[in-house]
């Protein structure tokens, strides 16, 4: 037997420690682990972390909604200023004055928006009375096929015309109040219009400043992880934005030099729609397309309409089996599938702001997710020049050159 005493127990007779006797457990006050299974308890540890995260984010959700009149213009000109900043930084790189750069942008996107508005209105104007025309002939074009079919009766037919005129005399009232709420949003319009204005100007003259002030309220420790995170979804906004402003350049001139060419009416506002619902992927394609098919089916018949739609067709072939791979290429990491549902989920939410905003902000969120959770944010190599490059603590900068590292100093 060894001499050498236990080290744990009571003392003993000389000196030596006997050992205690075990202490009982004490009973949870809660059910028995082993009465519950595993799987069990798995499942409910992550049902309510789900419905707490469901919660936060329904919340979120509402807030949006509630004061869309202000997110929606802060959302356009995030957008706007992802879409110039690429502009804005070759010249500021090329030692153009920041004033000057950002009259620059400013005002050659108003130019942009006031000159497609211009084309619109003006060929609109011209080609008015010819329109008129073709609808006229197309609505007794129509008469006639409904009366030669033997659908409706002509005293039929003009007892649902005097139905209608009869129900449009009727809601006069709600007319009234449809136009006071037409006056209403465009006094909201012009309102965030100006919204728009003002925070595309302040995001321009002072990016750093704002965002360095937004990271210091994360704590300490969540900073470089914050700060890689939103870099790296503002490029992904930056690619978004240019690739969907070439894609949608795209299919604007080739569907509208199709009508163009087909002599259908209204090629510039078609080419126009085309160009804004581009922003809307899959959804926007195919709204404007059917509407362009539709005036060359009513104004120049069914062989220009089948014509116009294999236009349509193409173009949008081109744009989804060539243009999004080779432009967007991995940059912007979202499955077709989670596209449509984002984007009809976004609709459903927020009309069409919200599909217009639900896939930049579905790609911002799946970048700054992947970048926190995979850790990449820790080895990063920082681009110099970056909007955000200063806010990252100084051991954490890798590849900037001395004299960077005495300007942020």
């Amino acid at each position: 037997m060894s001499d050498v005493p236990p080290r744990n127990g009571r003392p003993g007779l000389f000196g030596r420690r006997v050992p205690e006797p075990p202490r009982p457990l004490a009973r949870p006050l809660g059910p028995d682990p082993v009465e519950v299974p595993i799987g069990l308890r798995i499942a409910t540890a992550y049902g309510w972390r789900f419905l707490i995260l469901a919660g936060v984010v329904a919340v979120i959700v509402w807030l949006v909604i509630e004061f869309k009149l202000l997110v929606i213009p802060i959302f356009v000109a995030t957008l706007l200023t992802a879409l110039v900043y690429p502009l804005f930084s070759w010249m500021l790189r090329h030692r153009v004055p920041r004033t000057l750069a950002v009259v620059v942008s400013v005002l050659g996107t108003i130019a942009v928006v006031v000159g497609l508005v211009w084309l619109v209105v003006w060929q609109i104007g011209e080609q008015a009375a010819e329109v008129r025309a073709r609808a006229a002939e197309s609505i007794a074009g129509l008469r006639g096929f409904l009366i030669e079919s033997q659908f409706v009766t002509p005293t039929q037919l003009d007892g649902m015309l005097t139905d209608a005129i009869d129900l449009v005399q009727e809601q006069a009232d709600f007319l009234v109040n449809g136009a006071l709420a037409v006056g209403s949003t465009l006094g909201h319009f012009a309102t965030g219009f100006l919204v728009s204005l003002f925070v595309l100007l302040c995001f321009l003259f002072d990016g750093a400043g704002i965002w360095r002030w937004t990271v210091c309220l994360f704590p300490r420790s969540a900073r470089p992880a914050a700060d890689a995170a939103a870099r790296n979804g503002w490029a992904t906004l930056i690619n978004y934005a240019r690739t969907q402003i070439i894609v949608a350049t795209i299919d604007a001139v080739g569907i509208g030099l199709g009508a163009f060419f087909l002599g259908v009416p209204l090629a510039i506002p078609i080419a126009v729609l085309v160009f804004l619902g581009a922003f809307v992927p899959f959804v926007g394609a195919i709204v404007t397309g059917a509407l362009a098919v539709v005036i060359a089916l009513v104004y120049n018949g069914l062989w220009i309409g089948v014509a116009m739609l294999a236009v349509v067709l193409l173009v949008q072939q081109i744009e989804s089996h060539i243009l999004q791979p080779l432009l967007m290429g991995s940059a912007v990491k979202v499955h077709p599938l989670a596209v449509v549902l984002v984007v009809a989920g976004g609709s459903m939410a927020g009309g069409i702001p919200g599909a217009l905003f639900a896939v930049p902000v579905a790609a911002f969120v799946n970048v700054v997710a992947v970048t926190l959770s995979s850790g990449s944010w820790r080895t990063g190599t920082l681009v110099q020049g970056d909007l955000i490059w200063s806010t990252v603590p100084k051991n954490l900068r890798r590849g900037e050159s001395p004299q960077r590292r005495e300007e942020l100093e």
